[in-house]
């Protein structure tokens, strides 16, 4: 069955981006130190520039080749502007749905997919068009929208050892009921945790 897992990089106090994060610095002043776990992007050996940031630590490249092999997408809307909505194409041509109220008059993209009626209507929808894979959702403010809406069946967290101080937090706009995580699975490479919790739904 297809599960839709929320995967972002996080300092250790908690930020997935730096302090002023826009379309021209997407992940904040000092965000990329967040990335640095992952290989050194560029076109690649055979041109496949997302294979150019696979990793090279064994336990990173795990993580790396289970996001490439899921099935769509879900992206927050401001998370896919500041991204060009990777024009089109986030890896291996799979749909990328959006949860927003207010969907672009122009939607160069035929991949990309603007879902008007809330995030479980869009989690439904990519879903289906996953099939048997399961789902990446990208973005803070839509992982927190599907928190609450009981949507969000995992939580995957590369935990970098920096301190960023300001920033967009992760989990900083969740009500404050109590939700339970169960850490499943830790996996340790150079300059990075891997994290994986499932979400005990009630």
């Amino acid at each position: 069955m297809s599960r839709v897992i929320s995967t972002m990089a996080m300092s250790l106090d908690g930020f997935v981006t730096g302090p002023q994060d826009d379309a021209e610095h997407p992940v904040g002043i000092g965000g990329m130190r967040l990335m640095d776990w992952l290989g050194a992007g560029g076109a690649g050996d055979d041109g496949d520039r997302v294979q150019a940031y696979r990793p090279t630590a064994p336990n990173s490249r795990i993580v790396f080749d289970e996001m490439m092999s899921t099935g769509a997408v879900i992206t927050g809307k401001r998370t896919g502007d500041f991204a060009g909505y990777w024009r089109g194409d986030h890896h291996d041509g799979v749909p990328i749905f959006v949860p927003t109220h207010q969907p672009p008059d122009h939607n160069p993209y035929e991949g990309v997919h603007y879902v008007s009626d809330g995030i479980a209507a869009c989690v439904q929808q990519a879903k289906a068009a996953a099939g048997d894979r399961d789902v990446m959702l990208h973005g803070a403010y839509t992982a927190q929208e599907a928190l609450k809406a009981g949507v969000l069946d995992a939580i995957e967290i590369q935990l970098r050892p920096v301190l960023l101080g300001r920033g967009r937090l992760l989990f900083g706009g969740l009500p404050p009921e109590h939700i339970e995580l169960n850490l499943v699975r830790t996996l340790e490479a150079p300059g990075v945790l891997h994290l994986r919790y499932e979400v005990l739904h009630a």
